[in-house]
């Protein structure tokens, strides 16, 4: 007789294979408890400044709430066009070189099935974001980590990019201000790669989600290099510079060949962005820098208060030089990540990120979001403290 099918067994063993995200376990975990202080997500501690918030609401009481063209808005597409040129020295053509996305993850999945072939390898720079892996091995490619060190900021260096490249090697994907680690890369540290990318002719990736959250140093942009611009694909948004996580808004740049590609799948997959998120982030861009000024201002604040803090209880911390986590090393607990996570969680009621979630050279470090507020902070490294004196 033969044997009843299971629900998983109609699944892709592709997808059966990818397991669900490191972060969100933890996020799950917090969220069943008041008590408990949560420096796992990503994700400002602000509201969406009001004005954003009200020119969506005028949109819906005009009856803004019809599809918009497929690449987005026109007046946004100029509106980032010339936001990127006159911040980052880029430019782009908002009629042909520029999407608007449903968040910063949409435009890296688009670029994604855009361009890899099964079997191509994507080089990535690890510890990074969860999602790159799993969407790489989605769309048929084969992720290559390149593991970066804290001895070095967290940055990518050629000697690391040069070893892992091969015949199949198709793209790299950078993503910097960097999550989790914190490390930034300067226009001297990125000339050498961009030699090696156009030596192996290879295309760029480019997440640049946390561009805006700089300490001490501004921003570069990869396609702002000496002829790389048609070789990126730039990916960036609205969510962490305007603590507009939840409009799920971003866009992506690049050669128009490229833009094309990915507009044909964006049409057939989401038709086009909310068109009232398309409202808010206009008017981000049109009139809410001052207030994206005051809460880098403050997440600067607290960059430095974490910092000490790990130093203080015992914790070696690079210095962050964006985005806004803090990578401290638990090493010298003699725990592994995840059990440090753990313990930490039902211990002393804070919850983190495991380190090695991020990929390699993650594990013996823990990710720590400093967009909280400043007690909650103060709290959660008490906390620590106290959990690290009971464990030492």
């Amino acid at each position: 007789m033969e044997k009843t099918k299971t629900m998983q067994d109609y699944l892709s063993p592709l997808v059966r294979s990818i397991p669900p995200s490191g972060i969100r376990k933890y996020f799950d975990l917090a969220s069943g408890s008041k008590d408990i202080i949560t420096l796992g997500v990503g994700e400002p501690d602000f509201a969406t400044p009001w004005h954003v918030r009200e020119a969506c609401v005028y949109s819906l009481e005009r009856g803004f709430t019809k599809y918009t063209s497929n690449a987005g808005m026109p007046e946004l597409r100029e509106e980032i066009a010339g936001y990127l040129e006159g911040n980052f020295n880029v430019k782009y053509d908002p009629s042909s070189e520029v999407i608007v996305t449903v968040g910063g993850s949409e435009a890296i999945d688009l670029a994604f099935r855009a361009l890899i072939e099964p079997g191509d390898e994507i080089l990535i720079p690890e510890p990074c974001f969860v999602a790159y892996s799993p969407i790489t091995s989605i769309t048929g490619g084969v992720p290559v980590g390149i593991e970066t060190f804290a001895k070095d900021g967290f940055k990518l260096t050629p000697e690391m990019l040069k070893a892992h490249i091969t015949p199949k090697s198709k793209v790299l994907l950078l993503s910097y201000p960097s999550n989790p680690t914190g490390g930034i890369m300067t226009y001297e540290e990125m000339l050498p790669i961009a030699k090696l990318v156009e030596e192996h002719d290879l295309i760029v990736i480019s997440d640049e989600i946390y561009a805006e959250l700089t300490y001490g140093r501004k921003h570069v942009s990869f396609a702002s290099l000496p002829g790389m611009k048609d070789r990126t694909i730039l990916v960036s948004g609205f969510a962490k510079a305007f603590a507009m996580t939840g409009w799920r808004l971003g866009y992506v740049c690049g050669h128009r060949e490229l833009i094309a590609a990915m507009l044909k799948i964006h049409q057939y997959t989401v038709m086009c962005a909310p068109a009232m998120a398309q409202v808010a982030a206009l008017e981000a861009l049109r009139n809410g820098m001052e207030e994206k000024d005051r809460m880098m201002e403050s997440y600067n604040q607290r960059r430095r208060l974490v910092v000490k803090g790990f130093r203080d209880i015992g914790l070696d911390c690079h210095e962050p030089e964006g985005a806004f986590y803090a990578f401290p090393s638990i090493v010298s607990t003699g725990m592994t990540s995840d059990e440090f996570a753990q313990r930490l969680i039902v211990e002393a009621k804070v919850a983190v990120v495991p380190g090695h979630v991020f990929g390699k050279g993650g594990e013996g470090y823990i990710r720590c979001s400093y967009a909280s507020s400043v007690s909650q902070l103060t709290e959660a490294i008490d906390r620590m403290g106290n959990f690290l004196k009971k464990h030492n």
